[in-house]
């Protein structure tokens, strides 16, 4: 394909994701197909090339069939995925440009402008000031997790960790309500799921016990283990909890363990003055993350992590065989991000985030948050005066958890026979042992009139 085939395919392309996009209402939010049906219809691998014309014919036929649909208006399940046009434009110019920016040297511009837009997010957010060159973009909050363990894990051996790894002494703390990547990296790094303690949490609210906290800590250093990391979360998955990060800030530095703050979902909301009280004591962390590809109108990868000790995240990572030996790298002058992750390779990702606040500008990209809270906050005040149901926690932000009043069954009822309208998806959750809805409104599209047809499907009337 030369560049000017490329020209006249590319736009068969673009218009292609313009028209799907105008029509993604159209499509029932969940797929139908039953297992198999996918593969069931693809042909084998042909030996002579063809055109874009059948592939795009063949999305329309199989893809968008055995599709659930991220951007539907209607999509309310787990948390959101935006992927704004604009964001799918950079992603598309990152692609096209094709660098590996593992090292700055394969790619000044990669780093630097990741380096630049990470740092004026410190600002844009609110954040600490200490965290101002600690910035990375990870795929996603998972990674950023695992790397946040492999800095505490080396922090907490003095540095023996690298030569020696774990010894068995190790302990990371979270709550019932902690997303399970913690766990999944504690797994990873060899510390098995025997190293990891499970905090209770207050009933009333889902968040994370300090109290309880401050006696395990306790009766584990009093039995010889070392705690390594404890993580707070801002915006659990299930309720939306917000853990007492300043408290658990305080036992961290007791007990010498990093303090990692998981706010993939939530924070994106830090751009707004009005929801920082939010994130109290995030000044106190040693790590941060949040997900622009979950609210911030950011396609799917693209999770930022701040540190407030680079320094230990890249002693912990960093491996130099000869062949990616440079001038620049042994000048100590620039970042090599290939240090601050899992893999070697890294793509351009930063052009999607700068195509995002290009084009929406802070102001922009706040409406978008604020607006999502205002359905929530509506929704939450329809729950509030309907008879057959009740929040079953606290609203935070854009997530309202609600159940019916005649318990279990008739919320699974109502979840199901929504999700199998096709005109709406939610997902479900429990809370101190009860079934319930998860309403997460976070969808580029959405608006009052999705909202409210949810409601109304809810209870039945739709």
């Amino acid at each position: 394909m030369d560049a000017e085939e490329f020209r006249r395919v590319g736009h068969q392309v673009v218009d292609w994701i313009a028209d799907y996009r105008a029509r993604v209402e159209e499509f029932p939010v969940r797929s139908r197909v039953e297992p198999g049906w996918v593969r069931g219809q693809l042909g084998g691998l042909s030996e002579a090339g063809g055109d874009f014309a059948g592939l795009l014919a063949d999305l329309e036929r199989v893809v968008l069939p055995g599709t659930t649909h991220w951007q539907h208006p209607g999509f309310y399940a787990y948390f959101p995925s935006n992927a704004s046009l604009p964001s799918v434009l950079g992603d598309l110019l990152s692609s096209g440009l094709g660098v590996q920016g593992m090292l700055w040297s394969t790619s000044p511009a990669a780093t630097e402008v990741e380096q630049h837009l990470m740092d004026e997010l410190v600002g844009a957010m609110g954040l600490p000031e200490r965290f101002l060159g600690g910035g990375v973009i990870q795929d996603t909050a998972s990674s950023a997790a695992l790397v946040a363990l492999l800095a505490a894990l080396h922090r907490a051996s003095g540095g023996k960790w690298r030569q020696s790894g774990v010894d068995g002494a190790e302990t990371v703390y979270v709550s019932s309500q902690t997303h399970s990547s913690i766990e999944r990296a504690a797994r990873m790094a060899g510390l098995g799921e025997q190293a990891v303690r499970s905090i209770p949490v207050d009933p009333a609210t889902s968040a994370m016990d300090a109290g309880a906290l401050a006696a395990r800590l306790k009766a584990d250093v009093e039995a010889g283990r070392r705690p390594v990391l404890v993580c707070a979360t801002i915006g659990t998955t299930g309720t939306g909890a917000v853990d007492p990060v300043r408290e658990v800030a305080a036992l961290c530095a007791e007990h010498g363990a990093w303090l990692h703050v998981d706010a993939a979902w939530a924070g994106p909301a830090a751009l707004c003055p009005e929801f920082r009280p939010l994130f109290d004591g995030v000044e106190l962390a040693d790590s941060f993350t949040a997900n622009a590809h979950k609210w911030m109108l950011t396609a799917f990868d693209l999770s930022l992590f701040w540190t407030a000790h680079p320094d230990v995240l890249v002693d912990a990572l960093t491996i130099l065989p000869e062949y990616l030996r440079n001038t620049a790298t042994e000048s100590g002058a620039v970042v090599d991000y290939r240090d601050w992750q899992i893999p070697l390779g890294r793509r351009f990702r930063a052009l999607k985030l700068w195509s995002v606040l290009r084009w929406y500008g802070l102001e922009g990209v706040r409406a978008h948050l604020r607006g999502h809270v205002e359905l929530a906050a509506l929704l939450e005040s329809w729950v509030g005066a309907d008879e057959g149901w009740e929040l079953a926690a606290p609203r935070t932000l854009s997530l309202v958890t609600l159940a019916h009043r005649d318990g279990d069954g008739a919320t699974r009822a109502a979840m199901e026979r929504v999700n199998a309208s096709g005109d709406a998806f939610v997902t479900h959750t429990t809370v101190n042992g009860r079934f319930a809805v998860r309403v997460a409104i976070g969808a580029e599209g959405t608006r009052e009139p999705h909202v409210r047809a949810l409601w109304e499907a809810l209870r039945g009337e739709g």
